[in-house]
């Protein structure tokens, strides 16, 4: 084989074979794996899934489980790495002598193998012949480097400088002072370091040592014994390399073998004198100075000795060993040194060293102690670094390939640990064990008696190992394995070749491979070709478990390998003779055992040959297993009986041959000998190491030995007489075990013949079920195997059972299900085949003539005539059917006419539907087409039926059609003319066949003509139509999935007519107004008032629009100038009503006792300060709930403000004023707009007589105020205001400044203010004018203007049905003045509008505050919004002062209603104040 380099990638093997075993298979486990053997045999190893409800529970005690593991160097495990790591080493040791460090180089990236590469050229002819015949570019390519590269020369240059003085040394040639070359990458190699493989072995590794994925190496100096210098041959040919001449082997013993030399201490204390530094005699070398002593020195003479002479004389001459640190005196070699060598020198023992054959291998033992709780932690930690993820994210196919790479690695050292062969007994099973130890409970006690339980399993009834005294380790006791990942179990077979089960409790799964035992001899041989070395010095490698190779090489070289992941809960099964191996996923915990059942002993036999072959020691007896089965036979098994029977005939036979050889050589004498009481290593062959049980031979002048019969002749050499024979059992008793065996296994023999011969009975001679039943209870009374007579007996009697109970069935017409005619021919079948006698035969046999009978004249009846093209007559399909109803079984001629009867059924039904019988037409639907076709396809076919069912398809078909389109019509996608959707409504009424979407499609064009219809009608009519007739019509025209052209002008109209409403709408209303806009158009007929105690509550039709409206829309329809001016009548007359009830109210909080108390306001709150009547409805109203007018008008400041009949103090509430109510104006240009709609709204008709009523009623107040007596009062109060202007105007010309205290409480200091112009606090406060109103109350004079009774009479009535217009005209305001002039002004009420207006101030005023001051802060804190706060800031001052000087002196020379200006009015001369009053 070529040492070629093999690939990387790791290719999984096929999978074993996997068993899941159903719980009644489960109950027997040595015969469930009976069972599968023939399959699972033939790969080796097998898996086996449990039933998923049998699942242990977990007994270890984990507090007391503690355990020492092994290590595990992974690269050591691996057969050929293990080679390639000894060759280098020796190769390292070489070139450590010659005073330098093994670097390995690299090429292509790899690591070189100076193994392989020593291997191929050694292949190819050597050095030399490559050389000269130039091969090493057919080298490059057998180690597996690509071709092309010119590697050849390169390779060449390795081999010369490294290997090849090694190589030279090992074959003894002489060759001069070497030392490798230089080379460009020899700073870049890693330098190699010796495993040392077999030294370690033999030393415990440090407490404080670690296991990481990167391993030290430990480099011991290994001190090879003298023995090994003295006994080895090849140190007489040797050469050793180093500084000086050559020299030959030694051939003289050290005299002084236990004198060695100490001087390294004192060298490094430091105690060396300077006589021995400072020795002048020779060159001062490195050598020379290590060799100078002081002669003073007593100590430094007796050890300072040569080691060959022994003497210490001649100290210049002597040779200090760099390697071992010996001396040797220059002429004491062979051959002598005459001159001293340069440099490092080694000794001969140290280069005998190189060629030291390698010691056995095996597994060192950690020194740290686990429980299981550190040992998981630890495995866990190692993996999870390892592989750089959790520990149950890694796949397992990435393990196995890392695993196989790590293993044929020689770079990379990885050391595990595994918890491996502990015993059970010591540490306890993982399995409930009936031990006393502890109480178990019921379900543990279950598992503890399962078959399955691995501490039962060795020791069942059909197990052989129950036959063997005591406890053997690992194969009736079960062993524990802990393991962690890459923990591995090399390739091995069990002892004695026996099975082997594993069973893993919990953890990750394990790794197995397996090879079959027909190819245990090709593993075995493929192992021995490839790594000769192991094997030469260590024959029975394989059986140490300490060795593995790649199941790729092996499958390469035609060993037949399987795998398996066995998973927590599994188990996995070796059978004899499969070797197997494998390696841990990770942290988990199995446990195994080993078993043995009857087909094994032939294995077993040839185990012991094997055994005795190879000198290896047996774990038991063979012959005393099988003779101490054969002793009891009664007792066995019947398998096992009959398996013992052919083991012990042979062992007989071989017992017998080996005896009669003795007789033959002369030894007569013998004696009894109990074996089986002896230890184990007093009965082995002394030449083989077999265990003897039937006999040895012995010698009565060698008493300590023994040998078996097989090697007498390696006794010893004592004279014949002396020998005699050692025997547990004569020959005739061997005979006679040998009958008792044969007389139990044959007792089958003999039920098994009369079992043959009563199922193999003719007709006639048949036996009774009875016989075969007393048959089967003697095979259960002797407790025969499970084989395959009597399963074939059982069979029997079952179907006889079963024929016996069909045949009831039959005959007795038991009502629970007719049997088929099959069953019933099969019956009569299985009856006459049975071998036993059935006494039902005969009437079952005479059912089934008379079935035949009326199958024979169901199909002349049904071939009289041909019923697929025309129906059979009703009469005669029932007398037929009622025939065959009659019998006791199926036939299957009734279901034919049973079909037949269906399809003349399902055929009148058709012809029903479509008409063709002359009948009434029912009514035809899609659902009834299609119930119709689905039942076709059920009944038997014919011509008759496939031309109905076509009829029926195509009309289905048609329908569909059909009704698909009407469906697109409907669905509105695109609407069509009503002339298209005729014609589609027309042509489908055609078919016969109800459709659901042409009525509706016919529905919807009825609907469109009564719409057009409609529409012409509203369109004649007399006058414009009313906007809720079109939205009415446009709504019920977007519905319809017909194209109408009107639909889109009359869209058009209605748009334009919710137009106008809109722009009315906000007009007149306010925000978030309650009121709708025809409510505040029309006039209001009935007040919302307040309910008294003596008014019951109001139903709900008091709410309602014709009893809260004047109008009702319907009445705006018609022409509403007479429904209107009743509304006006009404709403006058509700008013009056509502003021006359109002007044009765009592602005105080108290009542009068035994009476309701009064609610007042929106809120129908308690009457409370501050609050207000309003002017128009007289009720009282609270500041809080209504917004009340400001005395100060929106115009502008107030020229005279002791003028109080210009203040602003008349109050409507939200009840009285319902809208905005806008100017005449602005009403006048709505209704233009109004007479160009063609639309009439229900708004446009109010709005009409509302403006004709304001109309009027401004009319009539210009002929009031034009008479003669208002236009004097107007005069008189147009004087006063000009008089008191003037007077105001000087007074404050004389004065430049005037301080006064704030009534509001100013920013000034001790509410001082300076009101110059200057002032910066005057720009501040000039605004606030309301306050100065109120020193004016108490100066304020009424009755300015006298008017008659009459006038005033008129005024009010005016003012009153003014009030009531929800309208703006100058006429009111004007009416007002003059009425309150001529009347006392209303102190109270000023007083309440002038301190809710500051109270309102003052609230705005903090709410500005705190904004500005959470703006400042916002503006602090971000600069990027510092513009715009600059805008707020400035908006705000404009509201709180005066904008521009221009503004301020305006507002100085008009005399705002400011705390100056008071003053001013206060300290004015006595004339203006008598004026006033």
């Amino acid at each position: 084989d070529d040492p070629a380099m093999e690939s990387d990638e790791f290719l999984p093997p096929p999978e074993c074979p996997v068993f899941e075993p159903t719980l009644e298979e489960f109950q027997d486990p040595l015969g469930y794996i009976a069972k599968i053997r023939p399959i699972a045999e033939k790969s080796g190893i097998c898996k086996i899934r449990p039933p998923p409800d049998w699942q242990p529970p977990f007994s270890v005690e984990l507090d007391n489980f503690r355990f020492t593991p092994r290590i595990q160097r992974l690269n050591e495990l691996e057969a050929k790495t293990r080679v390639k790591l000894n060759y280098l080493d020796r190769i390292a040791r070489f070139w450590e002598i010659q005073g330098s460090s093994l670097k390995i180089p690299h090429i292509e990236r790899r690591i070189l193998d100076l193994f392989s590469l020593s291997k191929v050229v050694t292949d190819e002819g050597g050095f030399e012949m490559v050389c000269k015949e130039r091969r090493w570019a057919r080298v490059a390519q057998r180690l597996g480097y690509p071709a092309g590269k010119n590697l050849g020369s390169l390779l060449r240059s390795h081999y010369e400088r490294i290997v090849y003085p090694f190589e030279m040394f090992q074959s003894g040639t002489s060759l001069p002072h070497c030392k490798p070359k230089h080379y460009d990458g020899e700073d870049v190699d890693k330098e190699y370091k010796p495993h040392s493989i077999p030294l370690r072995q033999s030393v415990q590794p440090s407490k404080t040592s670690s296991y990481g994925r990167r391993a030290n190496r430990c480099q011991p100096d290994p001190e090879p014994t003298e023995e090994d210098i003295e006994k080895n041959p090849e140190l007489k040919k040797l050469q050793i390399y180093g500084a000086g001449p050559k020299m030959m082997g030694l051939g003289l013993v050290a005299r002084n073998k236990g004198l060695r030399k100490k001087y390294e201490g004192e060298e490094e204390n430091g105690k060396l004198s300077e006589d021995m530094v400072n020795n002048t005699n020779g060159p001062c070398t490195k050598m020379t100075m290590r060799l100078r002593r002081n002669p003073t020195n007593a100590q430094c003479v007796d050890n300072f000795v040569c080691r060959m002479c022994g003497r210490g004389d001649d100290d210049d001459k002597l040779l200090l060993c760099d390697g071992c640190d010996d001396n040797y005196h220059s002429f004491c070699l062979l051959p002598p040194l005459t001159d001293m060598p340069k440099g490092n020198w080694r000794c001969p023992k140290c280069v005998a060293e190189c060629k030291k054959p390698s010691e056995v291998f095996g597994f060192e033992q950690a020194t740290r102690e686990y429980t299981l709780q550190s040992f998981g932690e630890m495995a866990d930690s190692f993996k999870a670094d390892y592989f750089n993820m959790p520990v149950h994210m890694v796949p397992t196919e990435l393990v196995e390939r890392e695993f196989w790479r790590l293993v044929s690695s020689i770079e990379e050292d990885v050391s595990v640990e595994y918890g491996a062969d502990i015993h059970s007994k010591e540490f306890g099973s993982g399995f409930p064990m009936n031990n006393g130890k502890r109480t178990l409970t019921k379900e543990e006690e279950d598992y503890a008696r399962s078959g399955w339980n691995l501490n039962v399993m060795p020791v069942l009834e059909q197990s052989l190992l129950c036959h063997i005294n005591g406890d053997i380790s690992g194969m009736k006791v079960p062993w524990l394995y802990v393991g962690m990942v890459f923990s591995a179990f090399c390739w091995h077979i069990e002892d004695h070749w026996s099975y082997s089960i594993n069973y893993l409790h919990w953890g990750e799964p394990k790794t197995w491979y397996g090879v079959p035992s027909v190819a245990a001899e090709r593993l075995e041989e493929v192992m021995k070709k490839l790594t000769p070395e192991l094997f030469e010095f260590q024959p029975d490698l394989l059986h140490q478990l300490v060795t593995i190779m790649n199941p790729n090489i092996l499958m390469s070289h035609g060993v037949p390998v399987v795998r398996t992941n066995q998973c927590a809960g599994e188990f996995v099964i070796t059978f004899p003779r499969a070797y197997h191996s494998g390696f841990n996923q990770g942290y988990n915990f199995a446990e195994a055992v080993n078993f043995l059942t009857a087909d094994w002993l032939p294995a077993g036999r040839s185990c012991i040959e094997h055994y005795r072959r190879l000198r290896r020691y047996c774990v038991f007896s063979h012959e005393e297993l099988t003779c101490k089965m054969a002793a009891n036979p009664e007792k066995l098994d019947l398998n096992l009986a009959a398996a013992t029977h052919r083991e012990m005939f042979i062992i007989v036979q071989e017992e017998r041959k080996l005896r009669k050889s003795l007789m033959e050589r002369g030894i007569t004498e013998a004696e009894r000998e109990a074996f089986e009481l002896l230890p184990d290593d007093e009965r082995q062959c002394d030449k083989c190491k077999t265990t003897c049980f039937l006999s040895a031979l012995a010698c009565s002048n060698c008493p300590e030995r023994l040998v078996c019969l097989y090697h007498t002749q390696d006794l010893c050499n004592c004279h014949t007489e002396k020998l005699y024979l050692r025997y547990r059992y004569t020959l005739d008793e061997l005979l006679a075990m040998l009958y008792r065996l044969k007389v139990r296994s044959e007792s089958f023999d003999s039920w098994a013949n009369r079992v043959k011969e009563a199922l193999e009975q003719e007709e006639g001679n048949k036996i009774e079920i009875s016989g075969l039943e007393m048959l089967k209870a003697e095979a259960a009374e002797k407790k025969f195997p499970d084989n395959e007579l009597l399963r074939k007996l059982n069979s029997i009697l079952k179907d006889a059972e079963h024929c016996q109970q069909s045949c009831t069935k039959v005959l007795s017409h038991v009502d629970c299900g007719l049997m088929a005619l099959a069953e019933l021919k099969s019956l009569v079948e299985t009856m006459q085949n049975l071998p036993c006698v059935m006494n039902q035969l005969d009437e079952v046999k005479a059912i089934f003539r008379t079935v035949e009978d009326f199958q024979s004249r169901a199909q002349e009846v049904l071939n009289q005539r041909d019923w697929r093209k025309d129906s059979l007559p009703p009469d005669h399909l029932q007398s037929l059917m009622e025939e065959g109803g009659k019998l006791p079984v199926v036939v299957p001629e009734c279901n034919v006419l049973l079909g037949l009867k269906e399809q003349g059924h399902w055929l009148g039904k058709v012809r029903r539907t479509l008409g063709t019988e002359g009948s009434e037409r029912q009514e035809v639907t899609l659902d009834v087409l299609r119930n119709l076709i689905e039942a076709g396809c059920t009944v038997p076919q014919s011509v008759s039926v496939e031309t109905a069912m076509a009829e029926l398809q195509e009309l289905l078909t048609i329908a569909e059609r059909w009704e698909e389109k009407a469906q697109i019509c409907l669905e509105q996608r695109q609407k069509h003319p009503l002339s298209t959707l005729e014609a589609i409504v027309n042509e489908a009424q055609l078919i016969p066949v109800t459709l659901p979407n042409i009525l509706a499609l016919q529905g919807c064009l009825t609907r469109a003509r009564a719409w057009a219809t409609d529409l012409e009608e509203i369109q004649n009519g007399e006058h414009y139509p009313c906007l809720d007739d079109l939205e009415g019509l446009v709504a019920i025209g977007r519905d319809l999935p017909v194209y109408m052209d009107e639909l889109r002008q009359l869209e058009l109209q209605v748009a334009s007519a919710h137009s106008w409403r809109d722009k009315t709408c906000k007009t007149f209303l306010k925000k978030s107004s309650q009121h709708s806009l025809l409510e505040v158009l029309c006039p209001c007929a009935k007040r919302r008032e307040r309910l008294n105690e003596e008014e019951l509550p109001d139903d709900s039709s008091d709410d309602s629009d014709t009893n809260t409206l004047g109008l009702s829309a319907q009445d705006l329809r018609d022409p509403a100038v007479v429904a209107f001016k009743e509304g006006e009548h009404r709403e006058k007359e509700a008013l009056l009503k509502l003021q006359k009830g109002n007044l009765c109210k009592s602005s105080l909080n108290a009542h009068t006792p035994g009476t309701a108390a009064v609610s007042v306001c929106v809120c129908s709150g308690q009457p409370q300060t501050p609050q207000l009547r309003c002017h128009l409805c007289k009720d009282w109203f609270h500041g809080g709930c209504v917004p009340f007018p400001s005395l100060l008008p929106s115009s502008g400041p107030l020229t005279n403000p002791l003028c109080w009949w210009d203040w602003d103090a008349r109050f409507l509430c939200p009840r009285c004023q319902r809208s905005r109510r806008p100017r005449l104006e602005t009403i006048l240009a709505l209704l233009v707009a109004l007479q160009r709609l063609p639309v009439r709204l229900p708004e446009g008709e109010a709005l009409q007589c509302l403006t004709e009523r304001a109309i009027t009623w401004q009319g009539r107040a210009k002929e009031a105020l034009n008479t003669d007596e208002v236009q004097q009062a107007l005069q008189r109060l147009h004087e006063l205001e000009q008089t008191l202007h003037q007077e105001v105007e000087k007074e404050t010309e004389q004065s430049s400044i005037i301080v006064l205290s704030d009534s509001d409480g100013g920013d000034g200091e001790d509410g001082v203010i300076d009101l110059t112009e200057d002032s910066p606090k005057k720009k501040t406060k000039e605004t606030n004018g309301v306050g100065s109103l109120e020193p004016l109350l108490p100066l304020l004079k009424g009755h300015v203007v006298e008017l008659s009774p009459a006038t005033r009479v008129q005024l009010e009535e005016l003012q009153l049905e003014g009030d009531l217009l929800e309208l703006s005209l100058d006429q009111t305001s004007t009416i007002h003045r003059v009425l309150q002039a001529a009347s006392s002004p209303p102190r109270e009420m000023l007083r309440t509008l002038i301190q809710i207006e500051l109270e309102e101030q003052k609230r705005t005023n903090r709410g500005r505050a705190k904004e500005s001051k959470r703006k400042r802060k916002s503006h602090r804190s971000s600069s990027k919004d510092k513009t715009r706060e600059a805008s707020l800031d400035s908006s705000e001052s404009k509201k709180s002062c005066p904008a521009t000087p221009s503004q301020n002196t305006s507002s100085h020379l008009h005399v705002h209603s400011s705390p100056e200006v008071t003053v001013c009015l206060i300290n004015a001369a006595p004339s203006v104040l008598s004026i006033i009053l």
